[in-house]
């Protein structure tokens, strides 16, 4: 059986790093759990065995996705039944070691489009909602969609005189005012992949007109928007345009572009709409973590300008992580399989830099989306895994349905060895997934007695000869599973300390 005793109570931040009450540095190993179905209540409908089966597939955090709609349904309303039923799903991550952030989620803005927000919160003004060959393409193209971003962004009343932007804060208030003690709720995702609204008519522009330029520069063809758009809207073409900027100079040719007017939604709408937010979940909660998203755009890898939050009394708040989405432009194409690993690395390297100019911890909260594939994708998986490796992220893989389980890239790459809790500070670790080896090394703290635990996820395959030399090393099984936590025990005066791992095949 796992010692509970091991492992951890309370997930904090100190400086860039997550830590535990022992002091150990933890890498949030996590999944989405997410229902967007309404007549599910917008709750992922699983019994207990679904928890209990992630402890046992090394996860160790879950992105816990919750909808505006259903809980304020009308303005000001708050839907207790909704909010027992998310007490429910903590109370199961709770019982079978899991940590939780709760994510307000939002798709195309609104219930009305995909889901989100509420349609009282949904101001569109009636203009007409365009979709297009992938879901994702209505922000770019439905004038509904990105007439309600605008109105949020500027703070407009809903009926009852209540700017929406002062419902969705007062929102997030009464969420904190619930869990502000509650140790398995580790903070709050203020929002899922903010959209800035009818300025993508301009992003469109300036990315069509960055890639007719290399278009040109690479065939001597001049493409008119017109033609570049057809080519975008049809998604056979735009599988074979990706072609150009499958490296990482081309591609950031055409993505920088999107610089500057990032910048500007994300400093004069987004950064203010966290501040107000944080500055309502503050007043009731000093304890749990802010999780600040980049926009919709950086998702790509533009670079972005967001920034820490400051406290009531203006300092710089010290509980808040950087919380990217990085996914490839074929992601939700039947195209997934194959990524370009060249915009991958770019995207995840963008997203190491803000992470350290922020000074904060990383957590990717979503990656992947491979869905139904099994096989084709797994390269796309392992180099998606290895660069969160490199980077030492934190990661929430997008996303958990029935029988993902089975499938063989979540078995052979996603399910992994890795250093959940470190005594110390991780310098770095990895999975060769060719030669089933796994490397780690960290440099240990002197003064803490707490054990380094890594994830075993197939206690049968370790191959133990290569443990021999270590003297203090414990193996606690996890219940009913083939998998284990390693637990190294500090060694006075070791300081810089390396472990290598062999499986066998």
């Amino acid at each position: 059986m796992t010692n509970q005793s091991n492992l951890p109570k309370s997930i904090t931040i100190i400086g860039n790093r997550f830590v535990d009450e022992s002091g150990r540095e933890v890498i949030l190993n996590g999944i989405n759990i997410v229902s967007k179905n309404k007549n599910e209540g917008y709750i992922f409908q699983s019994g207990p065995e679904l928890y209990e089966n992630l402890s046992k597939w090394g996860v160790n955090c879950i992105r816990f996705i919750i909808i505006w709609d259903r809980l304020e349904p009308e303005p000001g309303v708050y839907n207790e039944e909704y909010l027992k039923e998310i007490d429910q799903r903590i109370a199961l991550a709770e019982k079978n070691n899991l940590f939780v952030v709760l994510d307000m989620h939002q798709d195309l803005f609104s219930v009305k489009y995909a889901d989100g927000a509420p349609e009282w919160a949904t101001l569109d003004e009636g203009k007409p909602h365009t979709t297009g060959a992938i879901w994702s393409d209505a922000y770019m193209m439905s004038e509904a969609v990105q007439t309600a971003f605008d109105n949020f962004w500027l703070n407009k009343p809903a009926s009852d005189g209540i700017g929406l932007q002062d419902h969705y804060a007062a929102l997030w208030k009464h969420i904190a005012t619930r869990y502000a003690d509650n140790a398995t709720v580790i903070g709050y995702d203020i929002m899922n992949e903010p959209f800035p609204g009818s300025s993508a008519i301009e992003s469109t522009r300036t990315l069509l007109k960055a890639f007719g330029e290399l278009y040109y520069s690479h065939t001597g063809e001049i493409l008119e928007e017109e033609q570049l758009a057809a080519m975008w809207a049809d998604e056979k073409q735009r599988m074979e345009a990706l072609k150009l900027i499958s490296n990482e100079e081309n591609y950031d040719f055409v993505f920088s572009q999107l610089y500057k007017l990032n910048r500007e939604f994300e400093t004069n709408h987004l950064q203010k709409m966290y501040q107000k937010v944080a500055q309502a979940i503050r007043e009731v909660d000093r304890n749990n973590i802010l999780f600040l998203e980049h926009s919709y755009y950086s998702n790509t890898g533009v670079a972005s300008s967001i920034e820490r939050t400051t406290l009531p009394d203006g300092r710089p708040d010290p509980l808040v992580a950087y919380a990217p989405h990085g996914y490839d432009l074929v992601t939700d194409t039947e195209a997934v399989a194959t990524a370009s690993n060249e915009r991958v690395s770019y995207i995840y390297n963008q997203i190491a830099k803000k992470g350290e100019q922020l000074k904060m911890p990383v957590w990717l909260g979503e990656w992947g989306a491979f869905y139904g594939n099994s096989i084709s994708v797994i390269p796309t998986a392992k180099n998606a895994v290895q660069l969160i490796e490199k980077h030492l992220f934190g990661n929430a893989y997008w996303s958990y349905d029935p029988g993902t389980e089975n499938l063989e890239y979540f078995k052979q790459i996603l399910v992994r060895a890795y250093p959940a809790y470190v005594n110390g500070e991780l310098i770095s670790y990895g999975n060769d997934f060719d030669s089933q080896q796994f490397n780690m090394v960290w440099k240990e703290a002197k003064k803490s007695n707490a054990g380094t635990m890594v994830f075993i996820p197939s206690l049968s395959k370790l191959n133990r000869e290569a443990l021999e030399e270590w003297g203090d090393v414990e193996i606690e099984k996890i219940n009913y599973s083939d998998a284990a936590w390693l637990v190294i025990l500090p060694e006075d005066g070791k300081g810089e300390r390396k472990l290598t791992l062999y499986f066998d095949k």
